[in-house]
């Protein structure tokens, strides 16, 4: 963080998405004062809480994808959620308070991936030799009770083996650590990737109970294993897969045994606590337009709902109780209908910074089809690279893709940059269905070939009332 000043934020940003500064410069900020936070004095820390944001901008103008490459950028535990799926207490639907539970969970399960990196070696050491063990057993196999009954019902030990019988079970033995030996050298050669051998992995099939039929709720459920897990045996169940497929299984499940889950958990919650963002999509349509009737009241109650969560209070969770002061959250939402004056003033005053995105320009879509990371063209060329043809993309053929893409939506639904896809799939449609027949090595798609797909001449008329 010491070296992502906003600036830099900025500058990596716009390689994803193309314009809206003011959004980018506003989470920039936000960031950067957490590192800044980080570095004040003990006394000072816990009176500094994030500032939360309001995104304000049609759909497709890169709201979520500006939070989502930021917390990816910094390594931040993030989670979106839909305003709408949540209800007032007393009402069907989600529990406000499970989006801070999903936080947790999702901040918990990144410790425990870069954890699980640091033991890799390790725990790839050791699923070769299972895999090793599998094709090769190196000793005989334990007998072991499976009931209490099995210990009346074992059969009396068998007579001690003969001077005959040790001096073949050393030839066998020497035979048997050959034969490793050069499986193992298959192994690590990978010669041996498409055998199929049967492995036992650990069988998730472990029910939560609610404390009321049909209850979906973190904090009103209980899982068996959890308050059993000490006095029964974890539950295994036997499958036959190929030795590539064999070895990713085997490597998770000897990474988990190699991690403290504790510290795991003890870290991911203390990341969720002071890291973690919180996207609340489509915030604008839990806030009424001025009417206090219908379900306009409901609305409002989720918005009381969600007050403390924003304001700060303290979430109990299966980790323990967490802190929501120091989490960030960011709202977004078109406000086509309602605007921010309508939401209820005690939740304005939680998000004291709002934004407004752009509509994208003809010249925005251009950008986003040649300058973004892995843009739409580059994503259409490697797909349609897969069947051996290279597509080709004249400058000109852009523009007029830029330039559809912009009036459909100047005269249909404006959808922002999720035009782009719906071009592209309509341009692409025979050249994907027929790639696989396709002779020729390139396919040039030039300005004639978009026309002839679009009929651009045949609806220009119809477009240029449109334009300003």
């Amino acid at each position: 963080m010491k070296e992502l000043t906003p600036k830099k934020i900025v500058t990596e940003l716009n390689r994803y998405i193309i314009g809206q500064e003011s959004a980018k410069k506003a989470v920039a900020v936000a960031i950067r004062n957490r590192y800044r936070r980080s570095l004040l004095p003990a006394d000072l820390i816990d009176e500094f809480t994030p500032k939360n944001i309001i995104l304000i901008g049609p759909t497709g103008v890169g709201k979520t994808e500006i939070a989502r490459r930021m917390a990816k950028l910094v390594k931040a535990p993030f989670i979106k959620v839909e305003a709408t799926k949540f209800t007032e207490v007393g009402y069907v639907g989600r529990d406000v308070e499970s989006m801070v539970r999903d936080l947790v969970n999702t901040a918990i399960r990144n410790v425990q991936q870069e954890k699980m990196k640091e033991v890799y070696a390790e725990a790839e050491k050791n699923a070769n030799k299972i895999i090793l063990e599998i094709l090769v057993p190196s000793k005989k196999v334990k007998e072991t009770l499976k009931t209490p009954f099995d210990i009346f019902m074992k059969p009396s030990p068998s007579p001690a083996p003969t001077q005959y019988e040790l001096e073949g079970d050393a030839e066998k033995e020497k035979t048997k650590k050959e034969k490793r030996e050069a499986l193992s050298k298959e192994l690590a050669a990978g010669q041996l990737e498409d055998t199929v051998i049967e492995i036992e992995v650990d069988d998730d099939g472990s029910k939560t109970i609610g404390i009321m039929q049909g209850m979906n709720n973190d904090s009103m459920s209980f899982n068996m294993n959890d308050i059993l897990g000490d006095f029964l045996p974890q539950k295994k169940k036997k499958k036959n897969v190929k030795i590539s497929e064999a070895r990713k299984i085997l490597i998770n499940q000897e990474a988990q045994k190699l991690i403290d889950m504790d510290q795991v958990n003890e870290q991911g919650v203390k990341d969720a606590e002071q890291n973690g963002i919180i996207f609340i999509d489509e915030i604008d349509k839990i806030i009424g337009n001025g009417n206090n009737h219908g379900p306009d009241v409901s609305r409002e109650g989720v918005q009381r709902d969600i007050l403390p969560i924003v304001e700060g209070s303290t979430v109990n969770t299966k980790y323990g109780p967490i802190k929501t002061d120091f989490i960030l959250f960011i709202g977004a939402g078109a406000f086509h209908v309602s605007k921010i004056a309508d939401m209820i003033p005690e939740l304005q005053g939680r998000f004291p910074i709002s934004v407004q995105l752009d509509s994208l320009t003809e010249e925005d879509f251009i950008q986003i089809l040649t300058h973004t990371e892995n843009s739409v063209i580059k994503q259409y060329q490697e797909l349609i690279r897969t069947e051996n043809v290279n597509l080709i993309f004249a400058d000109e053929a852009v523009k007029h893709i830029a330039k559809i893409a912009y009036l459909q939506n100047e005269e249909d639904e404006n959808i922002g940059a999720r035009r782009l896809h719906t071009v592209m799939e309509k341009l692409l449609e025979e050249i994907s269905f027929y790639a696989s027949e396709y002779e020729q090595d390139d396919f040039i798609i030039d300005m004639n070939y978009v026309e002839q797909v679009f009929n651009i001449s045949d609806k220009r008329d119809n477009y240029q009332k449109y334009l300003l």
